[in-house]
């Protein structure tokens, strides 16, 4: 599925977080919502693209931002990835058939040392308090994500 086009409705989506209540996008309403994907708890690019939101988190919080963790762990390694890098915002867990990074063109084809396999692309979305997707990175370095939505949530999200 591709990804969804900056003013087209987000895909609505249903997950739990770590301890099993349901986040919903229809629940966020109102406001700015960060949204991404990535492939794996605890990793290296994964921690980095983490802890560099975790850095920025209260400055996007104040320009009116939410942030959102995607990906297939379970809710028992999101905790612990939390609890290790003391990340403030909501790890989500997605369904075994990947159905919010599907719903979101983040999920496909990925080539790892000369192997080819299915996994989540890093990519986020910022939607808008309308409901609407506002921002796609589609490519993500995770080094210095959070500084770049912040950037971007801080020139459009005031206006």
């Amino acid at each position: 599925m591709p990804m969804p086009a900056v003013d087209s409705a987000a895909p609505p989506f249903a997950l739990p977080d770590p301890a099993g209540r349901e986040v919903s996008l229809a629940s966020l309403k109102g406001q700015w919502v960060v949204v991404y994907f990535y492939p794996k708890d605890d990793t290296p690019g994964c921690t980095k693209e983490a802890c560099n939101f975790r850095d920025n988190y209260g400055a996007i919080q104040a320009a009116g931002g939410t942030v959102i963790g995607v990906s297939a762990d379970s809710g028992a390694s999101h905790t612990k990835f939390a609890e290790k890098y003391e990340l403030p915002f909501t790890l989500l867990v997605d369904t075994p058939d990947h159905t919010a990074a599907r719903a979101y063109g983040a999920w496909g084809k990925k080539m790892n040392y000369g192997r080819e396999y299915e996994g989540i692309i890093r990519s986020t979305f910022i939607i808008s308090p309308a409901g609407k997707v506002a921002k796609v990175w589609a490519k993500v370095k995770p080094d210095a994500h959070g500084d770049e939505v912040l950037k971007w949530l801080t020139a459009h999200a005031a206006g």
